[in-house]
């Protein structure tokens, strides 16, 4: 796990609930439960200031990070796509993205490509996207942000059949190598749910295992397109892991969030 990464996870997870600030003894106490040490939490939490995700303040010898307005905003984005899933039936349509950019922008290329994976979005062709969800207008406000010089064009039609549709979503997304990893998650992780019922791990071991947990599913929203039932393969283990998942986080949250208590407990300021 990067100490970038699980600086994002320790607000994203617990201290966003507690008011979205944290001290840097505090941040650096947490961060050695994962053998980070402190120099190097200095220095991430140092560029992630100076890139906008974190503002600092001092408060006499201590020096407090809290979230900026676009973290909150990136946070909630992805517990969104992490937690949820599409609900009720699919209608049938496909909503296409197709996209222009000079060739100069080569960057600007591959970030509208990751917008467009994290939205769900697969490569039908080089400039070709598609999602059987309709979130097209996220796709132009993300545009929007990005800037730059992109044309953008969106149509939302049907396929021949249920035969087209699902050689589609095939073309458009690795199900099978997809489907291989929610198998190895599953087998990773559904055998411990009966330990973790039992209320193992505690302690520091419970947030470590808990952090492992969201690392370890932490990019799936960005492969899976959360296709309805239709479009998948027969035995699909998507859902299996995602449930997996939503149990195994919630039945670590206890001992963990009382572990993070505990540590921001014991370096509160006395008065």
């Amino acid at each position: 796990m990067k100490a970038r990464s699980l600086v994002f996870d320790l607000f994203g997870d617990y201290l966003r609930y507690r008011g979205g600030a944290v001290r840097l003894r505090a941040l650096v106490a947490l961060m050695e439960c994962f053998d980070v040490p402190e120099p190097t939490v200095r220095v991430v939490a140092a560029r992630m200031r100076k890139e906008g995700w974190l503002e600092s303040h001092r408060d006499g010898r201590e020096t407090t990070y809290v979230l900026t307005d676009a973290t909150w905003r990136l946070l909630d984005e992805g517990r969104e796509r992490i937690f949820a899933r599409a609900a009720g039936p699919w209608d049938g349509r496909w909503h296409m993205a197709i996209y222009q950019v000079p060739e100069s922008e080569r960057a600007l290329r591959e970030q509208l490509r990751k917008q467009l994976s994290w939205l769900g979005f697969g490569a039908l062709a080089p400039s070709v996207w598609v999602s059987p969800h309709d979130r097209t207008a996220e796709v132009r406000q993300g545009l929007e942000a990005l800037g730059g010089s992109v044309r953008l064009d969106v149509f939302h039609a049907r396929s021949e059949g249920a035969d087209a549709d699902r050689d589609m979503a095939n073309r458009a997304w690795d199900l099978a190598g997809l489907d291989r990893d929610y198998t190895a998650l599953l087998e990773t992780y559904r055998p411990r749910l009966a330990a973790y019922r039992e209320g193992l791990p505690t302690g520091r071991e419970a947030l470590v295992e808990r952090m492992r947990l969201i690392s370890d599913y932490r990019l799936f929203p960005f492969r899976d397109p959360d296709l309805p039932p239709e479009l998948l393969p027969a035995g699909w283990s998507g859902r299996a892991a995602h449930e997996a998942f939503l149990q195994a986080h919630g039945l670590l949250r206890a001992p963990a969030e009382a572990f993070v208590d505990e540590v921001l407990g014991v370096l509160e300021p006395t008065s």
